[in-house]
C-alpha cells in the first residue's frame, strides 16, 4: 500500500488468474516463442497488474489455478491462492472475497482484472477514492466489460462478470475512473497490447514486448 495516500475505509483486492494454459487465448502469436512465449507474456502482464495494485491498496489476493503464477509472484507482496476447481470467474472472485471480508468486515472487498499491463497505482488510488467507500466499478474501454469492481464498505461483492458486465454492475454501482485510460486498458487482443504500449507497459510487459522486437 502507499503510505502516502492512505485509504479510509480500506480497500482489499481480489486478482483472479486462469490456468496458464487457457489464459488469453485471442492474445496468443503476440509474442513469439509459441506456448512458452505466449505463458511468458501472460506472467508478465499480471505481475505489472499486480505490482500496481500492491502499491495502491492496503491488500491484494491472488486467486489462481497454477502453482507456476504464484511462483512468479512470489516476494511481489501480493498474497496467492491456488485453488483449482471454482466454477468460473464469478466464484473465484467469490471465494477471494468471502476470505478477505472474514478478514475485515467493514472494509471495502474489490475484483481487479489481471490484464492492465499499463496500470499505474495513481489511478487505481484515483477510482478508489472516487468511491468514496460506495459500490462501484469502472468499465473497460470499450465501454461493455468491467476492469475494476468495488463493494461498499462492509457491503457483498456480488459479481457479475461476463458479457455485458458493465451494464450488470451498472445496475446497482457508480462508476468511477472513467478518465483513466491505463485503469481502463485490459489487454484481450494484440491490438489491444499496442494501445496499452501507446500508454506505457509495466516493466515485466516491457521487456516481453522488447524481446518479441513488435507489438502487434
Amino acid at each position: 500500500m502507499c503510505a502516502e495516500l492512505p485509504v479510509d475505509p480500506p480497500v482489499d483486492l481480489v486478482v483472479p488468474v486462469k490456468h496458464l494454459d487457457r489464459a488469453k487465448s485471442r492474445l496468443r502469436g503476440a509474442a513469439p516463442g509459441g506456448a512458452a512465449g505466449h505463458r511468458d507474456l501472460v506472467l508478465a502482464v499480471v505481475r505489472d497488474t499486480v505490482a500496481a495494485a500492491v502499491a495502491a491498496v492496503r491488500a491484494v489476493l491472488v486467486v489462481c489455478e497454477d502453482a507456476r503464477v504464484v511462483e512468479a509472484l512470489r516476494g511481489s507482496g501480493a498474497e496467492c491462492v491456488d485453488q483449482p476447481g471454482l466454477p468460473g470467474l464469478n466464484a473465484a472472485l467469490a471465494f477471494g472475497a468471502d476470505r478477505l471480508r472474514a478478514r475485515d468486515p467493514a472494509s471495502v472487498v474489490g475484483a481487479l482484472q489481471a490484464d492492465l499491463p499499463a496500470l499505474v497505482p495513481a489511478q487505481l488510488r484515483a477510482a478508489v477514492a472516487e468511491a468514496a467507500g460506495r459500490r462501484a466499478f469502472t468499465p473497460d474501454r470499450p465501454g461493455t466489460g468491467t476492469v475494476l469492481l468495488l463493494s461498499a464498505a462492509g457491503g457483498g461483492l456480488d459479481p457479475r462478470f461476463g458479457p455485458g458486465s458493465a451494464a450488470a454492475h451498472g445496475a446497482d454501482a457508480i462508476a468511477v475512473g472513467l478518465g483513466s485510460a491505463a485503469l481502463r486498458c485490459d489487454v484481450d487482443t494484440a491490438a489491444d497490447l499496442a494501445v496499452a504500449a501507446a500508454l506505457g507497459l509495466g516493466a515485466h510487459t516491457a521487456h516481453r514486448v522488447r524481446a518479441a522486437g513488435r507489438v502487434g
